[in-house]
């Protein structure tokens, strides 16, 4: 038995973070290029510039900025900030689950 869940953000009823973005701009972290990191993802660019791009316009705030290496994209420290925190919530929900599955596990067991 399991307790599934998926955790996203929304802003007047539109999505402004959740993993998909959350992978992007991580992938994008380790690559440096938005269009790397979207083939690491197995996604199309534009699905991820599309993505990016929305969350950007949906909160008032840049997500990704040029990096120091000519023609590279960087996560901003705001972003980081984003994946940081979403990474702790979707922790502390994954422990809660894991305590209730516990709890429903017992009271689903036959005597």
């Amino acid at each position: 038995m399991e307790i599934k869940h998926k955790i996203w953000i929304e802003k007047n009823g539109k999505v402004i973070f959740g993993p998909g973005r959350d992978d992007i701009l991580k992938a994008l972290d380790e690559e440096k290029s938005l269009n790397a990191a979207a083939k690491k993802l197995g996604m199309s660019y534009r699905a991820a510039w599309g993505r990016l791009k929305a969350s950007e316009e949906r909160v008032g705030t840049e997500l990704v900025q040029s990096g120091k290496v000519r023609r590279s994209l960087e996560p901003t420290e705001r972003a980081r900030a984003i994946i940081d925190r979403f990474e702790r919530l979707e922790r502390d929900v994954e422990d809660l689950l894991a305590e209730a599955e516990g709890d429903f596990r017992s009271l689903f067991e036959k005597d």
